[in-house]
């Protein structure tokens, strides 16, 4: 029997570093966004449904953008993460602007999901390869076990400023912490300063990376559900987020589950900054060349 599996597209960020709203920045040649690819990908790779986690004003641009040409493929829902969506007990800052964090939107789904899943970020191009390992873990995947289908950090740079990455350091192929940090190629080396203000380190181009493509089985929700209150009450300024690589890691401990190291050599690609836009089309035109993807994506 063919097990049925959901795609979190996790695109409610504000896009303020890039200069819009970049996840409906057209990329390719028929003016195909990097969802249309991410969807296109997830298609083939075996995934039967897309949960697409956005901010409730922009529903309307998605509904009659990416929705309309992807409904007829695909089971597509949407779910609105919104700060006021917490437990009675937490008492988030009348001044927040800023969505709540990566581990909110996903809780903002819990309604809808109830199968297998990955996540990824909406305006991030994670390739083929990424998806058919998501796919082929999601599958065979146990209870006890998370996945993270991990990038070469030289396979993800740009050279138009720092990006921020997950450094992640595994042991017999299972992840045992991810150091979000600020990345920057220096040479032959990339250097790494973590956001948590701890000594800079240096690192190799093949270096394992978190780009938040999780792979999860719907017993998560259960911690995100246990654990909302308690971060929130403890964390409670006006810019505190709550994230997928935290809860991940936090939870496998104290659950004593494991999270498997799945690597992928694609390339990425993202839109950082709007400078980023020329090269990822450049890199879509590739894989058009090689015939990965037709021209008219959807045609």
């Amino acid at each position: 029997m063919k097990k049925d599996l959901t795609l979190v597209v996790l695109a409610a960020g504000m896009g303020s570093r890039f200069g819009g709203l970049k996840q409906i920045e057209p990329v390719g040649p028929n003016g195909e966004f990097i969802i249309d690819y991410s969807v296109y990908d997830a298609i083939k790779a075996g995934f039967n449904k897309v949960v697409f986690i956005i901010k409730e004003e922009n529903y309307n641009v998605f509904k009659e953008t990416i929705g309309k040409r992807i409904e007829n493929k695909i089971a597509v829902e949407y779910v609105f993460q919104k700060i006021s969506d917490v437990p009675e007990d937490v008492h988030i800052p009348k001044d927040r602007v800023k969505p709540l964090g990566t581990a909110h939107a996903i809780y903002a789904a819990r309604d809808v999901v109830h199968e297998n899943f990955a996540i990824i970020n909406a305006d991030d191009f994670y390739g083929t390869d990424a998806y058919m390992k998501a796919a082929q873990f999601l599958r065979n995947c146990e209870d006890n076990e998370y996945g993270n289908v991990a990038f070469q950090v030289g396979n993800t740079l740009t050279l138009n400023g720092e990006v921020k990455r997950g450094i992640i350091f595994a042991s017999d192929g299972e992840i045992q912490e991810i150091v979000e940090s600020s990345v920057k190629k220096y040479g032959d080396l990339c250097k790494a300063r973590p956001l948590d203000g701890s000594e800079e380190f240096t690192i190799p181009d093949n270096q394992t990376v978190s780009m938040n493509l999780f792979c999860f089985t719907p017993k998560i929700f259960d911690y995100l559900k246990e654990n909302i209150s308690p971060f929130f009450q403890s964390h409670n300024d006006s810019n505190a987020e709550w994230l997928i690589p935290d809860i991940a890691v936090k939870s496998a401990a104290e659950l004593n589950k494991r999270i498997k190291l799945i690597e992928t050599n694609s390339k990425f690609y993202g839109m950082t900054y709007r400078e980023d836009l020329e090269s990822l089309k450049n890199g879509i035109l590739s894989e058009i060349e090689k015939g990965v993807y037709k021209k008219d994506l959807w045609g």
